[in-house]
């Protein structure tokens, strides 16, 4: 019986890895998509996935386990917590950070300095824990928050900054963690969209006293969905894997010393705190063991994709302004952003309308300034000044695709139209 169910599984395996052999479509400048994303996983992660599928263990359970731990060291932490979203993530990394865990540690109706210029769920999960958002504004260039308008925001009422590098670009947290250490403030670093970003040779992520990702389909690797919480302490650790589950004990360390104070309970259904159902599934967990040996690759060539769009698009640096990368930094390139100059000869809609119509796909710079959208009308937030680059950013930026699906005929076409269409505007 064992024998027969073997040689199934290797009928399988060899008709994914044949699947997956297929020949994609010929690129055809004008009709072809230019996408924002590809899928980045190929038969090994639909091979492992289909194993735990057939071996019926599907929930979280040892795939998760060594994920996570090739992620911390990846990440260089000590500890790395996976949940079922990055959104999660966020929650989870605030709840962890609560005074029923730490001294000092954050409340409700306390203030956390972030960014306007993020995913919805960045500013969510402040609104959800019940803490209160301030934001400032963000550097035109780098799109990250401004460190230099940090102290200004900060009262006696702030207990954390939430910086998120955004788009593959790290924020400057030498200056952001030294405000943060001066005023005794938690730092949770938002590195959905940057993991494999450095300052200084140090990831982006380790420089916090929490750290979130994100494994959603279109990010630099996917567990289809998926997120991580980093952390350094182990008591920390413990508590992010008790609120991931139900608020059970059984991944805590310090498992058995908290049970020896309540003896004659159940320690697989002991319950230490008021905990979240947002574990993730051993398939996410078999995806990411093949996706993360990937990542590096991934990385380079979204950053040589990078350097051959601004090689071709420098010209035009008049009427743009291109990405990156700062001294001292590694930039990974979640996207190819473009910002709009204020004496260009076109608009962000004329130039989006343009590309769209040859196929070349565009999106914003995330939520834009996600105080222009109706739901900023139900958060209690506060913005000490106005936010001018944000709000220059959501009115003339947007960002194409950058991903490891392009060839040089994708890159090509993409300097080729947007140069055709500047000199159509009478530009040089």
């Amino acid at each position: 019986m064992n024998s027969d169910k073997d040689s199934i599984k290797k009928e399988i395996n060899k008709l994914i890895d044949s699947y997956f052999k297929q020949d994609g479509e010929k690129f055809i400048p004008g009709k072809s998509k230019v996408p924002l994303m590809v899928p980045q996983y190929g038969s090994e992660e639909v091979k492992e996935a289909v194993e735990s599928l057939l071996s019926t263990y599907v929930t979280m359970g040892e795939k998760v386990k060594q994920f996570e731990k090739m992620f911390a060291e990846y990440m260089q932490v000590k500890h790395a917590v996976m949940v079922n979203s990055g959104s999660s993530a966020a929650l989870l990394a605030l709840h962890s950070l609560s005074s029923l865990y730490h001294k000092n540690g954050i409340e409700k109706g306390d203030e956390i300095i972030t960014s306007p210029l993020t995913w919805s769920t960045t500013v969510s999960s402040i609104v959800n824990f019940g803490a209160v958002p301030v934001f400032v504004d963000v550097d035109i260039n780098s799109y990250n928050i401004d460190p230099g308008k940090i102290e200004d925001a900060i009262t006696e009422k702030t207990k954390a900054i939430m910086p998120v590098h955004l788009l593959g670009n790290p924020c400057d947290m030498h200056e952001i963690r030294k405000i943060a250490d001066d005023n005794n403030l938690f730092v949770i670093e938002d590195t959905c969209e940057s993991y494999g970003a450095e300052l200084s040779g140090k990831k982006a992520g380790s420089f916090g006293h929490a750290a979130i990702t994100s494994f959603f389909f279109s990010h630099h690797i996917t567990t289809i969905e998926g997120g991580m919480i980093l952390a350094n302490e182990q008591e920390h650790a413990d508590i992010l894997r008790s609120l991931r589950a139900h608020g059970w004990i059984r991944e805590m360390s310090s498992k058995d010393s908290i049970l020896k104070q309540h003896p004659g309970l159940d320690p697989r259904f002991f319950f230490y705190t008021s905990g979240f159902n947002v574990r993730p599934t051993d398939i996410q967990g078999a995806f990411g063991l093949h996706q993360l040996p990937k990542l590096e690759k991934f990385i380079e060539i979204r950053r040589n994709n990078a350097r051959y769009l601004n090689d071709g698009l420098h010209r035009y640096d008049d009427y743009l302004i291109l990405p990156e990368e700062r001294k001292d930094t590694r930039h990974v390139y979640f996207c190819y952003a473009l910002t709009v100059k204020k004496n260009a000869t076109f608009t962000k809609n004329e130039l989006i309308s343009y590309l769209e119509s040859r196929n070349i796909e565009t999106r914003p710079i995330e939520t834009g300034n996600i105080l222009n959208h109706p739901v900023s009308k139900i958060y209690n937030y506060k913005a000490n000044e106005e936010l001018r680059n944000a709000d220059y950013i959501h009115n003339n930026s947007f960002f194409i695709g950058n991903h490891h699906g392009f060839t040089d005929n994708h890159l090509n076409f993409i300097v080729e139209s947007i140069g055709s269409f500047i000199k159509s505007k009478g530009g040089k």
